[in-house]
């Protein structure tokens, strides 16, 4: 059983040892990076400690661009999920993916940008309960709805395919299909704000 709490500076260390083990390079910095894709590969492989300190910097100043979900295995961090506001992510809404998708108004909604999960604890719900602790997180934080970009295919996908996020775990937490077509359908998921 896991615990899911926003990353803060205490769980820096543990998510950046989660990032190594998975041998992963990136940090959550894609969706802000401007650069060509080959500026990015160069970077991904040979200057990560930039990714890596860039993301821990705009935690610690508060920047929502650097928010998202850690899970907790004891004091052990074993899951992340990005989970910010998409008016942050513009490189999404600009790509060639989702740039021509109407997918209405950005004010309150929150997309979740990808996922990371311990080698050794996939398949354990992990995933599940990140998803799950989105609804909290995002109306603590003022949002109204959860936005996730799935890939979709017919084969299995190997585990760094699914970087978005299995799409049946969101059908399954109550995502609505909103727009999109495969591989690269939208789910979103309307948050109750009443109190």
């Amino acid at each position: 059983m896991v615990s899911v709490v926003p990353l803060d500076a205490a769980h820096l260390e543990g998510w950046a040892a989660l990032f190594e083990a998975c041998h992963c390079s990136c940090y959550c910095r894609y969706w802000h990076f401007i650069g060509t894709t080959n500026d990015w590969l160069a970077r991904t492989a040979f200057s990560a400690d930039v990714n890596r300190n860039e993301h821990e910097q705009a935690l610690l100043a508060g920047d929502p661009a650097a928010r998202g979900l850690v899970a907790l295995a004891g004091d052990a961090v074993v899951g992340w999920m990005k989970l910010v506001p998409r008016t942050s992510v513009t490189k999404l809404r600009k790509g060639r993916v989702y740039g021509a998708l109407d997918l209405g108004a950005d004010e309150g909604v929150y997309s979740i940008g990808c996922f990371l999960v311990h080698p050794e604890h996939r398949e354990k719900g992990v995933a599940r309960a990140l998803v799950r602790g989105a609804d909290d997180a995002v109306r603590a934080w003022g949002g109204r709805a959860v936005e996730a970009y799935p890939r979709r295919s017919h084969d299995e996908l190997r585990p760094e395919e699914v970087w978005m996020g299995p799409e049946q775990i969101y059908i399954d937490a109550g995502y609505t299909h909103v727009a999109g077509e495969p591989p690269y359908p939208v789910y979103r998921k309307e948050l109750n704000t009443q109190g």
